[in-house]
């Protein structure tokens, strides 16, 4: 299930959003070489989030399998820039696309609900509650964490608490095919959630070179439900259900 639109419409432009997708996309070309090999394993290694180097459970000097005969080296104490560098940086080409997609798709109105620096500071909190639940989940790993999903998965949270009822269109492979459906947006979100939990379960226990950082979505999401009514405008989120996502005649399913 893969969301492309949704019926909430921005009321101002989303400056921080678009900063926060530059920001990223930037990190990846300039810091991360656009995906090449080297820039890429070192950028990981420097600036990723290990839990084990974090809370001083792997000692100083394990190496860690990073791919083409490549290792990442856990230094001597914890890089505490990590816990924030860690949510610019991304994997792969398909890792940054997707991110920056579901960024953009639920990021903007989250946006329109708070002020601008509410936002910056709601945005960052949820990501250090996404790789606070990730580090307590594997404290002794001492694989690197890159990624803007936990952060993302925080403005998801949002976005259920404050617009459930708004469509959001999906495409959904069908075998050989792909249909496009409207679902109410509690309905997507809670569908990813339990996908990302149950994700989350199957990976106790597992080792293995990485993969994807499924307690990381959780924090971020718990986080995000819990936090935006602290963070969001009443009247910002009045002016979005009075004026754009109401529907204006009865409904035919959806």
């Amino acid at each position: 299930m893969f969301p492309y639109h949704d019926e909430n419409v921005t009321l101002r432009t989303p400056v921080v959003t678009i900063g926060l997708i530059a920001a990223c996309v930037l990190a990846w070309i300039v810091v991360q070489g656009a995906g090449a090999t080297m820039p890429l394993a070192a950028s990981v290694c420097n600036y990723g989030l290990i839990p084990g180097e974090l809370l001083g459970t792997v000692a100083p000097g394990t190496s860690w399998p990073m791919g083409d005969n490549l290792v990442c080296v856990v230094d001597q104490g914890p890089e505490l820039r990590n816990v924030f560098t860690h949510m610019f940086l991304h994997g792969s080409w398909m890792h940054l696309l997707g991110n920056m997609w579901f960024l953009w798709l639920f990021g903007n109105n989250i946006e329109d609900s708070m002020s601008r620096p509410r936002f910056v500071a709601f945005y960052l909190l949820c990501g250090l509650a996404a790789a606070a639940l990730q580090v307590f989940a594997d404290p002794a790993s001492g694989i690197p964490m890159v990624g803007a999903s936990g952060a993302i998965s925080g403005v998801m949270g949002a976005y259920l608490v404050l617009f459930p009822r708004v469509r959001v269109f999906t495409l959904v492979p069908l075998g050989f095919f792909i249909t496009r459906v409207a679902l109410p947006a509690w309905a997507m979100l809670i569908y990813w959630m339990v996908l990302q939990f149950v994700g989350g379960l199957s990976a106790i226990g597992a080792e293995g070179e990485g993969g994807v950082a499924f307690w990381a979505h959780v924090g971020g999401f718990i986080a995000g439900v819990v936090l935006v009514k602290l963070f969001a405008s009443r009247s910002r989120v009045s002016s979005h259900q009075r004026s754009h996502w109401q529907p204006a005649g009865p409904r035919r399913g959806w």
